[in-house]
């Protein structure tokens, strides 16, 4: 008997752990119908959940995607009061979903609003919603819409580099006169790799022209395959990754932060941020890049 009812908690918390999953794969169908049935059919056996309440914050992301402005709003609203209702009895970061949908919830209704024309609302409500989860793991998240609203055309926030591998960095504003180009990154990061050969193609290419490239990188707590690390193992292991799969970007310091995450709103890996010879930033991209969408940007800037 004990047996049996551990088997069917088992499928039960293979059944929750699937949901999140399943909403994702009928969004990509453009099966909105379809995913928010799921949603509607998990909350009335389980009830509102963190998993229920990611799973909602799909349904305001992929119809922001879909420009459906309206139902976005929805969705995000209603993720945003349930979520609200569940840090009554919870902190935020008690475990991993809540941060996650009230994240989503906060970035889907801010570029909605953006997108309306409502550019300064978003703003507004951005910056109260930074003040609000300052200590939390959403801080980095809400800072990368800030800064997606915001930081183009700004001078670039100095970089925190007590810390570092490969070459020793210097202060950006040391930086000024030559064209940089930051390269967020996180070891465990497969989309990262794939920008390795981008970036060794435009440092061979603008690199005479003064083209510096730097690569920020932080500690997550976890090395190869999620084993737990200390700060020093998990730096070797960083400095394997960086060695092996960056080596081919001549002179790329790697400053070694969790604050220049923070600051840059870097909670999307790879993170590119594109810094003019004026120290002003002239492209914040949350996401991989390829040669041809990111050479245009740089040759502008190394002119």
């Amino acid at each position: 008997m004990w047996r049996y009812l551990c088997v069917l908690m088992a499928l039960a918390l293979s059944a929750r752990a699937d949901l999140v999953s399943e909403v994702r794969a009928a969004l990509a169908r453009n099966d909105f119908a379809g995913a928010e049935k799921r949603v509607q059919n998990f909350r009335a056996k389980s009830g509102v959940t963190p998993e229920m309440l990611e799973a909602l914050s799909w349904l305001g992301r992929g119809a922001l995607a879909a420009k459906q402005l309206d139902q976005a709003e929805a969705y995000a609203g209603e993720t945003y009061k349930l979520a609200l209702g569940q840090l009554n009895t919870r902190k935020l970061d008690a475990e991993r979903r809540l941060p996650i949908a009230l994240g989503a919830a906060i970035e889907v209704r801010a570029q909605a609003t953006a997108a309306r024309g409502g550019r300064s609302e978003a703003v507004g409500f951005l910056n109260q919603e930074l003040k609000t989860y300052w200590d939390t793991s959403i801080r980095t998240r809400i800072q990368k819409n800030i800064n997606l609203l915001t930081l183009e055309g700004k001078a670039a926030p100095a970089l925190e580099t007590a810390q570092w591998l490969g070459e020793r960095p210097v202060a950006l504003a040391e930086m000024k006169g030559r064209p940089v180009l930051l390269f967020f990154w996180a070891h465990w990061c497969p989309d990262c790799k794939v920008e390795a050969p981008v970036l060794s193609k435009l440092a061979s290419e603008y690199g005479r022209q003064g083209l510096l490239i730097v690569g920020p990188t932080q500690l997550y707590g976890y090395r190869a395959r999620g084993e737990d690390a200390t700060p020093e193992e998990e730096l070797r292991h960083i400095d394997e990754v960086r060695q092996k799969f960056y080596g081919q970007i001549p002179g790329m310091a790697v400053p070694v932060s969790s604050e220049n995450f923070r600051v840059y709103g870097a909670s999307t890996v790879p993170t590119l941020v594109l810094i003019d010879r004026q120290g002003m930033v002239r492209l914040y991209h949350p996401g991989e890049m390829t040669y041809d969408e990111l050479a245009p940007k740089v040759a502008a800037v190394v002119e």
